[in-house]
């Protein structure tokens, strides 16, 4: 038997089966079971129906962890609609494109950001805006509670949606360009959440701590997983490490994300105030994704708080989990050692590390090659990109998605990312292109060059780190370019290292290399990417 495979399977099962269970507790307490979601979800789909927004229309959330973010979720998902989350960090410009990339005829923005789509309000193509807490906005935004207050709860009809349908547009940091849309459809999506939950073992009794932006590839699939599985979600806006434990303390939490960063601010404010942390009476776990946290976060998570750290790797393309570490049986060999790769292929995916030629390199924990993946969870396109899009799934090995990261891989089958292929850097969790901060420091009257690396950083793992030639006779510091960034970048954009040279390497063509650039920097360590 068939039976389509849909995002709205999730919270269809857990009001069936824990609709008197508290699903969310918002940001500020308040407290909706399951049934109370699916009600508030109920609402605002008849509240976009009326709008006119159906199968196929965009709707566009800019927001931080709250409750209404997955409310949204479900509501665009459950009448056909295709749900474009939005990155919070980023500057107006940003959101025009993407904006008008996805032709969003909807936008919901949370009160804290608003303001950055308000000022391009007039150059995109949305006709509606709902705001929440829309009296602290400045602008024409419709309140996000009174548009449902008075809508029945009731289940709207449904459109007939095919698993093959798009569901969602998530956008990444273009590395030679405009971001890209990342379309998933509601079958990727479905397999992203399956996969996830077999290998961070949810269960109907977690109770999820949102420390990881939900933005992110919607959270990284536990909007859906934890939805499904019957555990309870709680909001926290954005991270800060002591609102982080007195939640964990608070509400007994037993599963959260974090990038390493996240990591290390929880390792650092507990070691500053050990007298004042206390750790909540149930098991946690603890995924981290990407680069892997420093031996010595290592043993501060999992010694002093007792939490068990788990390691998986993706992309936002992938879903993202495309490998985990999260081996009980080769951890009892291994230990901690295991923790700093990033794990071996996750449940019907085919994880390959391939040479120029698309072949495999030898399992010697040492021959480098890229990371390329085959999988029910990954993307189904490029928004608008078929060059792209051809590109990524036929540059080496026909058929995988080509990640662009450079790893060795072990007789375990374990990867190890060495290197990036791409010109990104990942500080504190976030993707930067470099060629994007180099565009803008172009701009800059006085600056005759520049190159923007990744350098090692035992806070944010890469620090975004310019490397600039100003032009003769010109009085320039670190401080005004790095103000000048500011202007015109998301804020983790901007370099936090602005380091002046006389001169950058170059190819007879031109181009810098900035491969030995890197290498300058990142030769007393164990490989060209951050840990964090």
């Amino acid at each position: 038997m068939k039976v389509e495979m849909l995002t709205t399977d999730f919270l269809d099962r857990a009001v069936d089966l824990y609709d008197d269970v508290v699903g969310i507790v918002a940001h500020d307490g308040t407290e909706y079971t399951y049934a109370e979601v699916a009600e508030r979800v109920n609402q605002l789909s008849h509240a976009l129906s009326e709008m006119g927004i159906g199968k196929g229309d965009r709707v566009a959330l800019l927001s931080p962890n709250t409750h209404y973010f997955i409310e949204a979720l479900y509501a665009t998902n459950q009448i056909g609609g295709v749900f474009v989350p939005m990155n919070y960090l980023l500057t107006p410009e940003d959101f025009e494109y993407i904006l008008g990339d996805c032709e969003a005829d909807v936008v919901i923005a949370d009160y804290d950001y608003a303001e950055n789509v308000e000022s391009v309000r007039e150059s995109v193509p949305a006709e509606y805006f709902i705001g929440y807490e829309a009296d602290d906005i400045e602008g024409d935004w419709t309140d996000y509670e009174e548009l449902l207050s008075g809508q029945s709860t009731d289940a709207p009809d449904r459109p007939s949606i095919a698993e093959d349908d798009d569901a969602s547009i998530n956008y990444t940091s273009g590395t030679t360009g405009d971001p890209k849309g990342v379309v998933r459809t509601h079958r990727t999506e479905n397999w992203h959440a399956l996969v996830l939950n077999q290998h961070m073992e949810v269960r109907d009794d977690d109770t999820y701590l949102w420390t990881l932006p939900m933005f992110h590839c919607n959270g990284w699939g536990h909007t859906y997983a934890i939805t499904g599985t019957g555990g309870t979600h709680i909001c926290q806006r954005t991270f800060e490490p002591e609102g982080t434990f007195r939640r964990v303390r608070e509400y007994n939490v037993s599963f959260m994300c974090g990038a390493p960063t996240v990591l290390n601010r929880l390792s650092s404010y507990y070691e500053d105030n050990p007298d004042t942390v206390t750790i909540g009476d149930r098991d946690v776990r603890i995924a981290t994704a990407g680069s892997a946290p420093a031996t010595a976060t290592i043993e501060t998570v999992e010694d002093d708080f007792d939490w068990r750290i788990i390691q998986i790797y993706g992309l936002t393309e992938t879903a993202p989990i495309i490998t985990t570490s999260n081996s009980p049986r080769r951890l009892a060999m291994h230990g901690r050692d295991l923790k700093v790769k990033q794990g071996s292929e996750t449940l019907c995916t085919d994880i390959r590390v391939v040479d120029e030629d698309g072949n495999d390199v030898p399992r010697d924990s040492e021959t480098m090659g890229e990371i390329v993946v085959k999988g029910n969870q990954v993307m189904d396109r490029y928004l608008n990109k078929p060059e792209a899009t051809e590109e990524a799934f036929n540059d080496k090995l026909p058929g995988y998605f080509h990640t662009g990261d450079l790893a060795t891989m072990d007789e375990d089958g374990m990867i190890s990312i060495q290197d990036r292929e791409k010109d990104i850097i990942i500080s504190g969790g976030e993707n930067v292109s470099s060629i994007a901060v180099e565009d803008v420091l172009y701009d800059h009257p006085a600056i005759a060059k520049a190159a923007v690396i990744p350098t090692p950083s035992d806070e944010w793992g890469e620090a975004v780190t310019a490397l600039v030639v100003s032009k003769s006779d010109v009085n320039l510091d670190a401080e005004t370019v790095q103000g000048f960034a500011k202007d015109r970048l998301a804020r983790y954009k901007v370099p936090k290292r602005v380091e002046f040279v006389d001169d950058l390497p170059e190819t007879a063509t031109g181009k810098v290399q900035k491969y030995q650039l890197r290498q300058d920097y990142w030769k007393d360590e164990d490989r060209l990417i951050g840990q964090g």
